[in-house]
């Protein structure tokens, strides 16, 4: 069911509610036809992170075209799409590993280096699937607690390393909390780190970051250190369903990790992804409606006076003040779907950015479920 914003704001009776809402352009046809936006069918999804716009019409394309080697094994294929990276992320390609979504690459490089009982430092809460994974192989995990300001607390973390760490897993920024490190407290954390353990730093959400010159773990790369990235294509370029990422790594290393990927991706994806690499139009308005969409759900929590913490991400990891298991099927009831409980915050929210129309009707979910 779509309603548009006047019906919404009739329904929703909110006081300020013009200025709330007002100020977000619909979507001209010609956007609609370029950007794909996601068409409601009654159900809101909010709740994994993903870009509701896309694939893009010069990707869509690129996609259409790539049936036309569905027949053939990807490999060949990929070598164009791991130049293209290399030149973005200014590295050779032997730096590089193309595999089926960044989790998959999180997971086998779990399993590398930590299988049969080595550990993996991580803070509390982040992504899990690199710890879950290692941890059904016999890797330890080392859980340190985010600080006061729900940032990885890197001084615990570092204080932590021992002959036994294979892995110092970062999420910068993190998720779920979307908070970002300061720029030369992780980049003096990683050059440390990495002359003891492996540092990988988790950028699946480093498009979003709006400080200017952040800087990107991979320069460590460049200079030889024991450091990984991860990169997604599921975020700003909307291709989550295709499941295509990549690592950044010295050659050793990568070359350790490509040995054990499992999971690799295929042509259409390969096609789709060089295609978004070269669709700057696609990225610019993800990122600008991102931060509209952002704008819409902070306005919408200052109203409810719910505290929420500053996003560098496509979502915002806002207090509900009650257990999100509650909330989530609430809102589920009402056909909108949130974030899953993140311990030990289990009365935080993770809610993703979507289009306005989606935004606009988890905040009418929103106030009525919590009163």
């Amino acid at each position: 069911m779509q309603i548009n914003r006047r019906q919404w704001l009739k329904s929703a009776g909110l006081a300020g509610s013009v200025a709330l809402l007002g100020g977000l352009p619909s979507l001209s046809t010609a956007e609609q036809r370029k950007f794909n936006p996601r068409q409601s069918n009654g159900t809101i999804l909010l709740n994994s992170n993903e870009n509701p716009y896309g694939p893009s019409a010069r990707v869509q394309e690129a996609i259409k075209k790539g049936f036309d080697i569905a027949c053939r094994y990807p490999f060949a294929y990929s070598r164009e799409l791991e130049q293209m990276i290399a030149e973005k992320e200014g590295v050779p390609t032997d730096h590089i590993v193309i595999c089926g979504g960044s989790t998959e690459g999180l997971k086998v490089t779990g399993i590398t280096f930590t299988a049969g009982g080595g550990e993996i430092i991580a803070a509390q809460p982040t992504f899990l699937s690199m710890m879950e994974y290692a941890g059904q192989w016999g890797a330890s995990i080392n859980w340190v607690p985010v600080d006061k300001d729900m940032q990885h607390d890197l001084d615990e973390m570092e204080k932590r390393i021992s002959s036994k760490t294979r892995l110092i897993f970062l999420c910068n920024p993190n998720n779920p909390t979307s908070t970002l490190l300061p720029a030369q407290r992780v980049l003096d954390f990683c050059q440390a780190a990495s002359k003891k353990t492996i540092v990988f730093s988790d950028e699946a959400y480093y498009d979003f970051i709006e400080e200017p010159n952040y800087p990107s773990m991979v320069q460590l790369v460049k200079q030889g250190r024991d450091v990984i990235v991860s990169r997604t294509f599921s975020k700003v370029y909307g291709l989550a369903g295709l499941r295509i990422g990549y690592l950044i790594a010295r050659p050793a290393l990568a070359e350790k990790i490509r040995n054990n990927i499992v999971a690799y991706t295929n042509v259409l994806a390969i096609e789709a992804a060089r295609a978004a690499l070269v669709d700057k139009e696609f990225y610019s308005f993800s990122l600008q409606k991102n931060r509209e969409a952002k704008q819409l759900i902070t306005k919408v929590l200052d109203e409810m006076n719910l505290n929420y913490l500053t996003s560098h991400t496509n979502f915002v990891f806002f207090h509900t003040g009650r257990d999100i298991k509650t909330l989530q099927q609430q809102m589920k009831a009402e056909g909108v779907h949130i974030g899953r409980p993140f311990p030990p915050f289990t009365d935080w929210c993770r809610i993703s950015t979507g289009t306005v129309e989606e935004i606009q009707l988890f905040a009418q979910t929103l106030q009525k479920v919590m009163g």
